[in-house]
């Protein structure tokens, strides 16, 4: 009996894993304390997962503090649900929610994009004109996909003539879904790609490449597509026992991969996809379906902030933080959590969970007069989908050291339905308590 076959023949098996990885995933959280007194102006940008679950944790930690949240977006989006709506398993509302159902009314919600940060004067202008001045500054706006970089490209093109963009939001990624389901019908080539910026969820395009191959084989059209990768560098993924791996899947499966290419342009009407090595020279392929994800980087806001590492990711912006700790290594009241965040690793929903309760006690320490140990070790969660109904679901940290949250249970290498069930099923219910505060 398989390990999977072993685990799930109960539903309370499964129930267990579930309500395990809801407190695996961003450790159980301590019994309350004594919250402690201030009268601390405290501004966070951005709304999203690592505001909005920060938001709510303070509230717990802090009485007093006047708390205000500053976001421009009404919408909330679950965007570990994108793949599964690209996949067509899930409808794109499985992805939405209001940004103002989440967070506690001790929080004031500024529904406003950020125009300005002056670290200096410590105050945030929002697109308005309505300044904050702020003791303390949580940096979680999140990153914008620069779409302009791709040349050729508009979100106009996603869901017409084999053009996806699964990246771009709930509804784009059901176009895709519609896409995707009828180059799997009719056959063709299928080009996928990833950027050379660092990305959130570096494993999303693999994971859209194994789904486009399984659902043109559950078809019966397997023999009628080919399907291609192109990868920015020379490894499919970050960690190297995890690249070997894809690499191997991707050879059983017939994937075919370019190395060492990036994507610069898009000809949708001769549905032609312009790359680029490491030399600048240029290379045509040919495509009847692709999906299309460009470089990312950190909002203007930040980049013209002088938040930014001036040294690395100079293309990129992201805040300079101390990679332990959070912290800004130049501006001490000035944190950053979740993709904007400056560390080698943690642009997925799984590194929020764990840097978020770093740095709400680094940020309680600090109010309180106080130091904390606490630190983020890199943390980062991969549920690898290579078919429908499996996955492997990757776990590793900084050293890019496999750290898996159920040793005997689950292998992190071994493709696996109780993996799949994490993503398709368990994810979502830890997601939200993780918004609430309560994981």
């Amino acid at each position: 009996m398989t390990s999977d076959q072993t685990f799930m023949s109960t539903r309370r098996g499964f129930l267990g894993l579930a309500s395990g990885a809801a407190l695996l995933a961003a450790g159980a959280r301590p019994a309350a304390a004594r919250k402690v007194q201030t009268k601390a102006k405290i501004v966070i940008l951005g709304a999203g997962a690592a505001g909005t679950a920060l938001a709510n944790r303070l509230v717990e930690r802090l009485d007093g503090a006047e708390i205000t949240l500053v976001d421009g977006r009404a919408e909330h989006w679950y965007q570990p649900g994108f793949t599964l709506i690209a996949a067509g398993l899930k409808p794109a509302g499985y992805s939405v929610s209001q940004t103002a159902e989440w967070l506690p009314s001790e929080v004031t919600l500024v529904a406003e994009y950020a125009a300005e940060i002056d670290p200096e004067a410590q105050t945030l202008t929002t697109a308005s004109g309505q300044s904050l001045d702020y003791d303390y500054l949580i940096t979680a706006p999140g990153l914008v996909l620069d779409w302009d970089a791709i040349e050729g490209f508009s979100l106009d093109l996603v869901g017409k003539d084999g053009v996806g963009a699964v990246y771009a939001g709930p509804d784009y990624a059901a176009a895709t879904w519609a896409e995707m389901d009828r180059f799997t019908s009719t056959g063709g080539k299928a080009v996928f790609s990833r950027p050379s910026t660092e990305m959130k969820c570096a494993g999303a395009p693999l994971k859209y490449t194994f789904l486009t191959e399984d659902y043109a084989s559950k078809k019966g059209n397997r023999d009628k597509i080919e399907v291609e990768y192109w990868n920015n560098s020379g490894a499919l993924f970050g960690v190297p026992i995890v690249a070997e791996k894809v690499r191997m899947l991707f050879d059983q499966r017939g994937i075919r991969t370019e190395l060492n290419k990036v994507l610069k342009s898009i000809d949708p009407v001769k549905k032609i996809l312009t790359f680029e090595d490491v030399d600048g020279i240029a290379q045509e392929t040919d495509y009847d379906f692709t999906n299309v994800i460009p470089p990312q980087r950190a909002p203007d806001v930040i980049r013209q902030s002088g938040l930014s590492w001036e040294n690395r990711w100079v293309d990129q912006g992201w805040v300079e933080v101390d990679q332990y700790t959070l912290r800004h290594n130049r501006y001490p009241n000035v944190f950053a959590v979740g993709d904007v965040a400056g560390v080698p690793k943690g642009k997925t929903a799984a590194s929020v969970k764990w840097q978020v309760p770093v740095v709400e006690d680094h940020l309680v320490a600090q109010i309180a007069g106080d130091t904390t140990d606490t630190a983020y070790n890199g943390y980062t969660s991969c549920p690898l989908i290579t078919r429908v109904g499996s996955a492997m679901l990757v776990e590793f940290d900084y050293n890019n050291d496999l750290v898996p949250s159920f040793p005997g249970v689950i292998a992190p290498l071994e493709e696996l339905w109780i993996s799949w069930l994490m993503k398709e099923v368990a994810l979502k219910p830890t997601y939200n308590a993780m918004l609430r505060g309560k994981a």
